[in-house]
């Protein structure tokens, strides 16, 4: 089933480096630009409800694609939450 899982696979692999850039530039401990955070977690939200509607599509006959979805739209609230507290 790989060629009818390309695409999953690498929008998987796009939102885990999204989703890892994010991560590395948030957990900084030496403050923080406003616009650059934004924009990251922005990214990261786009790239976690890509990757969940991909995964989504596939989460009845894989297991892994309906953990896969459901950890990117955590990820994706997590975004916005953060998101709607930055000014």
């Amino acid at each position: 089933m790989v060629a009818e899982l390309t695409t999953c696979v690498r929008t998987n692999l796009d939102c885990a480096d999204v989703c890892g850039a994010t991560a590395w530039v948030l957990s900084r401990h030496t403050g923080y630009d406003a616009n650059i955070s934004r924009t990251l977690l922005e990214a990261c939200a786009t790239a976690c409800k890509s990757c969940g509607d991909e995964c989504a599509g596939h989460a009845d006959k894989h297991e892994h694609c309906r953990i896969c979805a459901d950890a990117c739209r955590a990820c994706e609230r997590a975004c916005r939450d953060l998101l709607a507290t930055i000014r």
